[in-house]
């Protein structure tokens, strides 16, 4: 992939103004964590205006063109920051797709699923599950919330808010890739290997400490203990 993450949240950020400061983290993972897989998106909408929405609602109504939506102005959550539209981001950087059985990382999985699963994670609902209409490229988070309650002025609560973004911190930090190097250890003063050293730890096989130690090594498999005794 020629484009940097950078490069690809940039092509977003006119449409992540005005989001709802939890789904605009969560849209933020989203690109981050499809960029990881292999799967570039752009986010084609975001935040849309009552005013916006009415104008087009009244495509392919009372004004030229194709209808492209059935929500009228303040029915859609796009109208209150909690929902984006997504497209696949093709490898010339410009160009973009909604092809839902597009491959383009050749993993035998559609790029359109993996970026479902990935926002499912967050804590997304996918306009692809909606029992009337299917709406593939829509994203959103209701907080519990219904339009006729938005509409009233109702917002989300401190609660909800606090659940989706611990959900979305939690899932980043365990997807956080975590690099594993080969070490060597060092017992009585002679060298060992096999060793690794991740994330500030050294792990040695038991088996070869105990042996460098002149101990036993034993394994309750009832118990799943391991036991290291010295020799006396």
């Amino acid at each position: 992939m020629s484009l940097t993450l950078e490069q690809v949240k940039s092509k977003s950020n006119k449409r992540l103004v005005g989001l709802q400061p939890v789904v605009l983290a969560a849209t933020l993972a989203l690109i981050e964590r499809c960029y990881k897989r292999g799967v570039p998106i752009v986010i084609t909408q975001g935040l849309r205006t009552i005013e916006e929405q009415e104008a087009l609602y009244a495509q392919g109504r009372t004004k030229p063109g194709s209808i492209v939506t059935n929500a009228k102005g303040g029915t859609s959550y796009h109208n209150y920051g909690l929902a984006v539209d997504f497209a696949l981001l093709l490898p010339n950087g410009s160009a973009v797709s909604w092809d839902l059985k597009r491959d383009g990382d050749c993993d035998k999985a559609t790029d359109w699923g993996e970026v479902v699963d990935e926002a499912k994670e967050l804590g997304f609902e996918w306009g692809g599950d909606f029992t009337s209409i299917k709406d593939a490229p829509h994203f959103q988070m209701s907080f519990g919330l219904t339009i006729s309650q938005l509409r009233a002025g109702i917002k989300p609560s401190e609660t909800a808010l606090a659940k989706a973004q611990a959900k979305i911190e939690i899932y980043m930090k365990e997807c956080n890739d975590v690099k594993a190097e080969k070490a060597n250890f060092i017992v009585n003063g002679v060298k060992q290997k096999d060793g690794l050293f991740i994330d500030g730890t050294v792990y040695v096989p038991l088996r070869t400490a105990g042996e460098a130690l002149d101990a036993t090594v034993g394994w309750n498999k009832d118990t799943k203990t391991a036991t290291l005794t010295r020799k006396v």
